[in-house]
């Protein structure tokens, strides 16, 4: 894959998330990610594949509002991600409200021999979603 760093986030969000190409995950990722989100670390494909149907699963009709860079380094992206779609379904035990939301993710993505090596997530998803079903 002939893909710059900044192509490659693109073609995550456009394949990967909102079409449900798993193929995307061997292409784009280390057999050795980890994904550290909060104290919690993830390690992966296997990660990587239950969480992206999951997301599709809770949230069928997910999609990319926007997508930013903001630091683009020899190894290293730094991008923040806006997605919106409908809660349908249950989702790390939270009840599906039935409701859309918008929410706004930053990610810091470190890449080694063309691929997605490491990542550190900040998201606002669980929050929109306990926010929603309090309110449904």
């Amino acid at each position: 894959m002939n893909k710059n760093k900044e192509e490659k986030i693109q073609y995550v969000m456009d394949e990967l998330i909102e079409n449900g190409n798993l193929d995307v995950i061997n292409e784009i990722y280390s057999a050795d990610y980890v994904a550290h989100a909060g104290e919690k670390n993830f390690n992966g494909h296997n990660f990587l594949n239950r969480f992206a149907k999951q997301l599709r699963k809770s949230i069928p009709d997910i999609h990319t509002v926007d997508v930013k860079i903001l630091a683009n380094e020899t190894d290293t992206i730094v991008w923040q991600r806006t997605l919106e779609g409908t809660h349908k379904v249950k989702m790390q035990g939270i009840p599906a409200s039935g409701k859309k939301m918008k929410w706004v993710e930053m990610i810091v993505s470190r890449f080694n021999n063309e691929k997605i090596v490491e990542e550190w997530v900040v998201s606002e998803l669980m929050g929109q979603m306990l926010l929603k079903a309090s309110k449904a």
